[in-house]
């Protein structure tokens, strides 16, 4: 049986979740979801990156102790996956003592291996990047992602001899033993090794919240030196089961203004600690809200919860998820997400099967039809497999056209078809064949949308009268002509009433 591990990036608790972490998790949690109905042993990971200058700032403008700001904040983020049916398998805390003494043991091995040394560092931090950033970064001294001046700092650090790893991180990159994706991306982290890239700090001095080195407590370690660590802490490195079962992680998924601490720095520790490298890094895209970039002061920031409230779980993901490629720069039209719902859901999938399932049960008493047995050894629908090559190769995007098109297609051809004007004993036959068809394509189409929205997915299998049919493997359900003459259909609900 094949493994898979699939990771985000662990979020930033110093506020609630925002429809950017929804967007990373959603399309991991896809992925996580089609991996397991290939067969593969699967291991999903996500949770919350809690230590660091900025969480500790949060904490004190709201009058709480940073930790129990952060128990907070990740129950946020929990409750927020929850109600969009994210299914992963851990939530990685940093805060926790697991973490905490992963972290410490990976740097005390970096250490013992000769990868870290002690010195003065005296330069540039934002607290809001939680990085280390040169005067050449800032745009009119202020630093161009928080539009903020980065404060000084001068004090003595441990630092990691990133530079010494450098040459074999572009190697690999290059070579595709670090596959990097997509193409933009890749070429885009070849390029940063052509600017100066020096060894980082991986200490702090002077940063109360965070976790103490463990040989030298007047250092807490720097939160990117921790923080990427979640990755095989919770798999409980280095001698865990779940460690030596899914390592190394097969798709890192992080948006793509965090490329260089996981292509470059991640990598790096990871050899110099004699850890396996990733298989593949997957950046998402930058995205505007109605054509503007997301910000509290315009009133734009839209809150995962909000949405579930008004579309329910499976169109939110739906929607989110079908509004630019996979890995792309884009805008989610939040202005037309009603407008987009009605199309694509109401009007389409949910028009389909409600149309087909009301005439089988006006035209043959609610039970499937006979289907004649050529054409049921003889179809199988390709779009199913286009939808198997995609989220093999991590697009959540395509799929989804690809569906559409599909649904569009049957829509077509049921208006074509005309049964409430055409269906007569002479026509019986024929019709038999085609609703055969069509209630066939709904399973398909069940199984296409299964990654993506599991409860439609399960009400149109216990419409077609096959409840467990999700539990079965994907790859032995395509095929077409496994619906059973004579089975009764069962009432549900509409499945995407219009807004």
């Amino acid at each position: 049986m094949a493994k898979f591990y699939i990771t985000t990036p662990i979020y930033y608790v110093n506020d609630k979740p925002h429809i950017g972490h929804a967007y990373t998790t959603i399309a991991a949690d896809v992925l996580a979801r089609f991996h397991r109905m290939q067969g593969d042993e699967t291991f999903f990971l996500t949770g919350t990156d809690e230590f660091g200058s900025k969480i500790a700032e949060a904490a004190e403008m709201r009058g709480m102790e940073p930790q129990v700001f952060t128990d907070n904040m990740s129950d946020e983020f929990k409750k927020t996956w929850k109600a969009l049916e994210v299914q992963y398998d851990d939530f990685i805390r940093t805060t926790s003592e697991r973490h905490k003494n992963g972290a410490r043991l990976f740097l005390e091995t970096l250490k013992d291996n000769g990868a870290l040394y002690k010195a003065d560092y005296e330069g540039l931090y934002c607290t809001g990047c939680e990085a280390f950033i040169t005067k050449k970064d800032l745009i009119d001294g202020n630093c161009p992602n928080h539009k903020k001046p980065p404060i000084h700092i001068k004090e003595k650090n441990w630092f990691f001899k990133l530079s010494e790893w450098l040459p074999k991180i572009e190697e690999m990159i290059e070579r595709n033993e670090i596959k990097v994706a997509p193409a933009h991306i890749k070429k885009e982290v070849i390029g940063l090794f052509k600017q100066e890239i020096s060894d980082f700090s991986i200490s702090r001095e002077k940063v109360s919240w965070g976790i103490p080195l463990p040989w030298d407590e007047s250092q807490t370690i720097y939160v990117w030196g921790e923080a990427l660590c979640n990755y095989i802490t919770a798999l409980g490195y280095p001698d865990g089961d779940r460690f030596k079962q899914f390592w190394p992680v097969d798709l890192h998924i992080m948006g793509k203004d965090i490329i260089k601490f996981h292509c470059i720095y991640w990598p790096a520790m990871l050899i110099a600690a004699r850890v396996p490298v990733p298989r593949q890094i997957f950046a998402t895209g930058f995205f505007t809200v109605d054509g503007q970039k997301m910000s509290k002061s315009i009133g734009n920031v839209i809150d995962p919860l909000e949405l579930e409230a008004d579309f329910g779980a499976d169109a939110v993901r739906y929607l989110i998820l079908s509004q630019f490629p996979f890995g792309r720069d884009g805008d989610i039209a939040r202005s037309k997400f009603k407008e987009k719902y009605n199309a694509d859901l109401a009007n389409g999938v949910g028009n389909f099967i409600s149309r087909v399932s009301a005439m089988v049960e006006k035209y043959y008493d609610g039970r499937i039809p006979a289907a004649p047995a050529k054409e049921a050894q003889t179809q199988e629908p390709r779009f199913l497999r286009e939808i198997e090559q995609c989220l093999r190769n991590a697009d959540v995007f395509t799929p989804l056209q690809l569906l559409a098109v599909e649904i569009g297609a049957l829509n077509g051809e049921v208006q074509n078809e005309k049964p409430w004007v055409n269906f007569s004993e002479d026509t019986k036959e024929h019709f038999s064949a085609v609703f055969y068809r069509w209630l066939e394509r709904m399973r398909h189409i069940g199984w296409g949308i299964r990654p993506y929205m599991m409860e439609t997915s399960d009400k149109i299998f216990t419409l077609l009268g096959v409840p467990d049919e999700g539990a079965k493997r994907y790859e032995d359900r395509r095929r077409f002509g496994l619906l059973k003459h004579g089975t009764r259909l069962q009432t549900i609900a509409p499945l995407f009433p219009r807004l």
